[in-house]
Protein backbone atom coordinates (compact mmCIF):
# COMPACT_ATOMS: atom_id res chain seq x y z
CA UNK A 1 0.00 0.00 0.00
CA UNK A 2 1.21 3.73 -1.37
CA UNK A 3 2.48 6.04 1.19
CA UNK A 4 0.98 9.71 1.52
CA UNK A 5 2.40 13.21 1.22
CA UNK A 6 1.36 15.68 3.12
CA UNK A 7 1.74 19.45 2.18
CA UNK A 8 1.89 20.78 5.30
CA UNK A 9 1.43 25.25 5.78
CA UNK A 10 2.90 26.44 8.96
CA UNK A 11 3.06 29.54 10.60
CA UNK A 12 4.57 32.37 8.98
CA UNK A 13 5.56 33.88 12.26
CA UNK A 14 3.47 33.44 15.12
CA UNK A 15 3.35 29.53 16.23
CA UNK A 16 0.07 29.97 17.81
CA UNK A 17 -1.02 29.95 14.32
CA UNK A 18 -0.21 26.57 14.19
CA UNK A 19 -3.98 24.26 13.63
CA UNK A 20 -4.93 21.43 15.76
CA UNK A 21 -4.81 19.43 12.22
CA UNK A 22 -1.16 20.77 11.24
CA UNK A 23 -0.34 19.21 15.34
CA UNK A 24 -1.44 16.12 14.88
CA UNK A 25 -0.19 15.47 11.22
CA UNK A 26 3.41 16.43 12.00
CA UNK A 27 3.40 13.94 15.30
CA UNK A 28 1.68 11.09 13.24
CA UNK A 29 3.62 11.01 10.29
CA UNK A 30 6.60 8.95 9.60
CA UNK A 31 8.99 11.75 8.66
CA UNK A 32 8.92 15.03 7.84
CA UNK A 33 10.45 16.92 5.18
CA UNK A 34 11.87 20.40 6.49
CA UNK A 35 13.36 23.21 4.33
CA UNK A 36 15.19 23.99 7.25
CA UNK A 37 15.33 21.49 9.85
CA UNK A 38 16.31 24.34 12.44
CA UNK A 39 13.66 26.50 12.38
CA UNK A 40 11.01 23.47 11.57
CA UNK A 41 12.25 22.14 15.12
CA UNK A 42 11.24 25.29 16.96
CA UNK A 43 8.19 24.60 16.15
CA UNK A 44 8.09 20.84 16.91
CA UNK A 45 9.69 21.76 20.15
CA UNK A 46 6.86 24.53 20.85
CA UNK A 47 4.29 21.31 20.83
CA UNK A 48 6.42 18.38 22.15
CA UNK A 49 6.78 16.76 19.03
CA UNK A 50 9.51 14.31 18.28
CA UNK A 51 9.03 13.31 14.90
CA UNK A 52 12.42 12.45 12.32
CA UNK A 53 13.01 15.10 10.10
CA UNK A 54 15.42 15.47 7.27
CA UNK A 55 16.23 18.87 4.88
CA UNK A 56 14.85 19.07 1.67
CA UNK A 57 16.21 22.69 0.28
CA UNK A 58 15.68 23.79 -2.98
CA UNK A 59 18.87 23.38 -4.15
CA UNK A 60 19.05 19.40 -3.64
CA UNK A 61 15.14 18.83 -3.93
CA UNK A 62 15.96 17.29 -7.72
CA UNK A 63 18.33 14.85 -6.24
CA UNK A 64 15.94 14.18 -3.27
CA UNK A 65 13.05 13.21 -5.17
CA UNK A 66 13.67 9.31 -6.05
CA UNK A 67 14.85 8.42 -2.55
CA UNK A 68 11.13 10.27 -1.33
CA UNK A 69 8.92 8.58 -4.04
CA UNK A 70 10.43 5.33 -2.75
CA UNK A 71 9.83 5.59 0.78
CA UNK A 72 6.56 6.74 -0.29
CA UNK A 73 5.95 3.66 -2.17
CA UNK A 74 6.84 1.27 0.38
CA UNK A 75 4.34 2.87 2.62
CA UNK A 76 5.55 5.98 4.25
CA UNK A 77 3.59 9.45 5.14
CA UNK A 78 5.62 12.05 4.47
CA UNK A 79 5.33 15.67 5.52
CA UNK A 80 6.40 18.81 3.87
CA UNK A 81 6.75 21.81 5.55
CA UNK A 82 8.66 24.90 4.61
CA UNK A 83 10.67 27.57 7.05
CA UNK A 84 7.02 29.74 7.19
CA UNK A 85 3.84 29.53 5.08
CA UNK A 86 3.00 26.80 2.01
CA UNK A 87 5.64 24.35 0.63
CA UNK A 88 6.33 25.27 -3.62
CA UNK A 89 5.54 29.01 -3.13
CA UNK A 90 9.15 30.01 -3.51
CA UNK A 91 9.99 27.08 -1.19
CA UNK A 92 10.76 23.51 -1.75
CA UNK A 93 7.89 21.48 -2.91
CA UNK A 94 7.54 22.87 -6.67
CA UNK A 95 9.17 19.51 -8.33
CA UNK A 96 8.41 17.42 -5.54
CA UNK A 97 4.52 17.51 -5.83
CA UNK A 98 4.04 16.78 -9.21
CA UNK A 99 6.53 13.92 -9.80
CA UNK A 100 4.67 12.20 -6.87
CA UNK A 101 1.20 13.00 -8.16
CA UNK A 102 2.18 11.47 -11.58
CA UNK A 103 3.22 8.45 -9.62
CA UNK A 104 -0.47 8.15 -8.82
CA UNK A 105 0.25 8.95 -5.27
CA UNK A 106 -1.49 10.55 -2.88
CA UNK A 107 -0.87 13.69 -1.82
CA UNK A 108 -3.07 15.95 0.88
CA UNK A 109 -2.94 19.56 1.98
CA UNK A 110 -2.87 20.72 5.41
CA UNK A 111 -4.30 24.39 5.04
CA UNK A 112 -2.46 27.46 7.40
CA UNK A 113 -1.00 30.56 7.03
CA UNK A 114 -0.47 32.55 3.74
CA UNK A 115 1.98 35.88 3.64
CA UNK A 116 0.52 36.18 0.14
CA UNK A 117 -3.14 36.02 1.77
CA UNK A 118 -2.24 37.93 4.65
CA UNK A 119 -0.83 40.80 2.72
CA UNK A 120 -3.53 41.22 0.07
CA UNK A 121 -5.90 41.70 2.96
CA UNK A 122 -4.22 44.03 5.26
CA UNK A 123 -3.06 46.60 2.13
CA UNK A 124 -6.06 47.59 1.88
CA UNK A 125 -5.99 46.92 -1.91
CA UNK A 126 -8.71 45.00 -4.65
CA UNK A 127 -9.07 40.94 -3.56
CA UNK A 128 -11.19 40.15 -6.54
CA UNK A 129 -8.04 39.65 -9.30
CA UNK A 130 -4.52 38.83 -8.34
CA UNK A 131 -1.22 37.89 -9.72
CA UNK A 132 1.25 36.61 -7.30
CA UNK A 133 4.73 36.75 -8.80
CA UNK A 134 7.00 35.35 -5.94
CA UNK A 135 10.94 37.02 -6.03
CA UNK A 136 11.23 39.66 -8.78
CA UNK A 137 14.78 38.99 -10.48
CA UNK A 138 17.93 40.81 -8.58
CA UNK A 139 19.30 42.77 -11.04
CA UNK A 140 17.71 45.92 -12.38
CA UNK A 141 17.38 45.02 -15.82
CA UNK A 142 15.63 41.79 -15.43
CA UNK A 143 13.68 43.47 -12.69
CA UNK A 144 12.90 46.38 -15.02
CA UNK A 145 11.47 44.15 -17.55
CA UNK A 146 9.53 41.80 -15.63
CA UNK A 147 7.77 44.82 -13.68
CA UNK A 148 7.24 46.49 -17.58
CA UNK A 149 5.36 43.06 -18.68
CA UNK A 150 2.79 43.49 -15.20
CA UNK A 151 1.37 46.91 -15.86
CA UNK A 152 -1.25 46.75 -18.33
CA UNK A 153 -2.45 44.23 -16.20
CA UNK A 154 -5.77 45.21 -13.86
CA UNK A 155 -4.96 42.52 -11.07
CA UNK A 156 -3.81 43.44 -7.69
CA UNK A 157 0.44 42.33 -7.71
CA UNK A 158 2.15 40.42 -4.98
CA UNK A 159 5.74 39.99 -4.62
CA UNK A 160 7.99 38.77 -1.82
CA UNK A 161 10.90 40.68 -1.36
CA UNK A 162 14.28 40.80 0.39
CA UNK A 163 15.45 43.51 3.08
CA UNK A 164 18.56 45.05 0.86
CA UNK A 165 16.36 44.84 -2.39
CA UNK A 166 12.95 46.57 -1.24
CA UNK A 167 14.09 50.27 -2.13
CA UNK A 168 15.70 49.22 -5.80
CA UNK A 169 12.12 47.40 -6.27
CA UNK A 170 9.87 49.97 -5.52
CA UNK A 171 11.95 52.18 -7.50
CA UNK A 172 11.86 50.17 -10.56
CA UNK A 173 8.21 49.30 -9.64
CA UNK A 174 7.10 53.24 -9.49
CA UNK A 175 9.76 53.78 -12.78
CA UNK A 176 7.83 50.87 -15.15
CA UNK A 177 4.13 50.86 -13.32
CA UNK A 178 3.83 54.23 -12.10
CA UNK A 179 3.37 55.99 -8.49
CA UNK A 180 0.49 53.47 -7.58
CA UNK A 181 -0.97 52.55 -4.36
CA UNK A 182 1.00 49.77 -2.93
CA UNK A 183 1.59 48.52 0.98
CA UNK A 184 4.56 47.09 2.30
CA UNK A 185 3.80 44.36 4.81
CA UNK A 186 6.59 43.50 6.83
CA UNK A 187 7.22 40.45 9.29
CA UNK A 188 3.26 39.61 9.20
CA UNK A 189 1.98 37.64 12.66
CA UNK A 190 5.02 38.53 14.41
CA UNK A 191 6.01 40.95 17.81
CA UNK A 192 7.35 43.36 15.16
CA UNK A 193 4.59 43.47 12.66
CA UNK A 194 4.12 46.44 10.47
CA UNK A 195 2.36 47.49 7.51
CA UNK A 196 2.92 50.63 5.32
CA UNK A 197 0.54 51.82 2.88
CA UNK A 198 0.33 54.49 0.76
CA UNK A 199 1.88 56.14 -3.20
CA UNK A 200 5.20 53.84 -4.44
CA UNK A 201 6.98 57.36 -3.72
CA UNK A 202 5.77 58.07 -0.21
CA UNK A 203 6.73 54.42 0.90
CA UNK A 204 10.21 54.84 -0.92
CA UNK A 205 10.46 58.45 0.90
CA UNK A 206 9.78 56.46 4.14
CA UNK A 207 11.78 54.07 4.52
CA UNK A 208 14.91 55.20 2.43
CA UNK A 209 14.88 56.94 6.11
CA UNK A 210 15.44 52.99 7.80
CA UNK A 211 18.65 51.97 5.83
CA UNK A 212 18.63 48.83 8.22
CA UNK A 213 15.47 47.36 7.71
CA UNK A 214 15.04 43.73 8.18
CA UNK A 215 12.60 40.68 8.28
CA UNK A 216 10.32 39.15 5.56
CA UNK A 217 8.51 41.56 3.24
CA UNK A 218 5.79 41.72 0.95
CA UNK A 219 5.17 43.93 -1.74
CA UNK A 220 1.29 44.54 -2.90
CA UNK A 221 0.39 47.13 -5.46
CA UNK A 222 -2.61 48.33 -6.98
CA UNK A 223 -3.42 46.66 -10.82
CA UNK A 224 -3.55 49.37 -13.51
CA UNK A 225 -6.92 51.44 -13.41
CA UNK A 226 -7.81 50.28 -10.25
CA UNK A 227 -8.11 53.32 -8.18
CA UNK A 228 -10.99 54.13 -10.45
CA UNK A 229 -13.16 50.96 -8.67
CA UNK A 230 -11.40 50.52 -5.47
Amino acid sequence: MKGKLLVCATPIGNLGDASPRLIEVLRTVDLILAEDTRLTRKLLAANQISTRMLCLERRRESQMIPRVVGWLIEGKSIALVSDAGTPGLSDPGQQLIPRVIDRGIDVEYIPGPSAIISALILSGLPLHTFLFHAFPPASGGPRRRLFQSLAGLKATLVFFESPHRLLSSLDDLQATLGDRRAAVCREMTKLHEEILRGHISELTASLALRPRLQGEITIVVEGVGSHLTA
